[in-house]
């Protein structure tokens, strides 16, 4: 099978888009498929060109087996919604012009943002070959959710009128939750068409390790009961509450803020106003080095701004730091949290409740039978959700699409 990508996000970025892509592609290969990929020089989250790499017109490369197409597009951080909407259209023109040029028995076009997903239709129109919506977030709802847009504007509607036809005129939805199916075929959208593949974890690269001492010692944790965030640091995460929140007269207990995004200068601001001093702000590192600093962590947190829209998503950190046998602390309702509490694998409080929050962090803690109890539900969850299975349960998805 000829398989088309259209992706903004691929490695060396190590958000969960790029990471979801890139290990469903790399298995799709192992099974004999030729994988071409599509996107953009890599510059998420700080709108800033990667060392090594240019933002050339048109530029190939191969990564473990991967045909890696980069196209030209307008680069710009996640601040301003106008800049965004110019970033997502200008690599969504550029790549259908490079796209045009590729053998495929079928396209898939990858959200969050679904001006992807638009290249991948026209795509479809002209080669005439299906197309997968994979459907990784609702949008725009999702940036109305946190206020970058008013829902009761022109613009918004004109948006959700065009996600909705994409919706319908794809030949699968391929969705990363039951919740998105669900809110989908609430809004008239066949349910026969939309499959849900979960996101997972990469057990050979996330697994069960002793902390990093070398890493621990340089930054002071030895001793320290670690409470550690790992992703972007954007207005749907809510780690300002988190801050506001914490408990900073405690010196065995440290937070780790790991990662790069729109609000990062708000909260390394917003800690020297509280004076927070058991707090550790860390930029992103490569993905080679993420399970390094995962080591150094007791608990995971896993928090995001309190909306409907919200219960969902599942936040992929999720699966890789239970594949690391790290308690998660979700702040996060509905289908995430029917996860955690079905595996046992952490504890769950109400998004930006502070008492909630306290209560349950305090509970992992002090309590080593919960603790230990919420590790071995770690093991559970993440061998439940293999990111090869899933890999695995899409390909079969996109043949049968193929086929019909």
């Amino acid at each position: 099978m000829r398989i088309l990508f259209i992706t903004d996000n691929f490695p060396p970025e190590v958000n969960a888009p790029a990471t979801r892509t890139f290990e469903h592609c790399k298995e799709w290969v192992k099974k004999g498929d030729q994988v071409t990929v599509i996107t953009c020089a890599p510059n998420f989250p700080k709108g800033r060109v990667y060392e090594g790499y240019k933002n050339k017109l048109y530029y190939k490369e191969e990564i473990e087996g991967i045909r890696v197409i980069r196209v030209w597009s307008y680069i710009s951080a996640n601040e301003g919604f106008a800049k965004r909407i110019i970033d997502f259209m200008s690599f969504a023109f550029m790549a259908f012009w490079a796209g045009l040029f590729q053998k495929a028995d079928i396209i898939v076009g990858t959200s969050p943002q679904f001006f992807t997903t638009w290249t991948a239709e026209t795509l479809s129109f002209f080669k005439r070959k299906p197309w997968v919506f994979e459907l990784r977030d609702i949008w725009p709802e999702s940036i109305r959710a946190v206020g970058a847009i008013d829902g009761d504007s022109r613009i918004f509607k004109i948006l959700e009128k065009i996600e909705l036809r994409l919706y319908r005129r794809s030949t699968r939805v391929i969705s990363v939750t039951h919740s998105f199916k669900k809110n989908l075929v609430d809004r008239g959208v066949n349910a026969d068409k939309i499959k849900v593949v979960r996101n997972g974890a990469n057990l050979d690269r996330f697994s069960k390790r002793d902390r990093d001492q070398v890493l621990e010692k340089r930054l002071g944790l030895v001793g320290k009961f670690v409470v550690g965030y790992v992703g972007t640091h954007g207005m749907a995460h809510k780690l300002d509450f988190i801050l506001d929140a914490w408990p900073k007269e405690r010196e065995d207990l440290h937070l780790i803020l790991m990662g790069d995004g729109a609000e990062k200068k708000n909260l390394e601001q917003q800690a020297k106003r509280l004076k927070i001093e058991n707090i550790t702000f860390l930029d992103s590192v490569s993905k080679e080095e993420v399970p390094d600093v995962l080591s150094l962590m007791d608990v995971s947190l896993v928090p995001l701004k309190k909306s409907d829209l919200f219960k969902t998503v599942i936040p992929s950190k999720i699966f890789e730091n239970s594949a690391m046998q790290i308690p998660v602390l979700l702040g996060v309702e509905g289908e995430s949290a029917d996860i955690v509490k079905e595996y046992g694998a952490g504890l769950c409080f109400e998004p930006e409740n502070k008492t909630d929050f306290i209560d349950k962090l305090f509970l992992l803690r002090n309590d080593q039978v919960v603790f230990q109890s919420c590790q071995t539900g770690c093991l559970s969850l993440a061998k439940a959700f293999d990111r090869k299975k899933m890999a695995s349960t899409m390909r079969n998805y996109l043949l049968e699409a193929v086929n019909n």
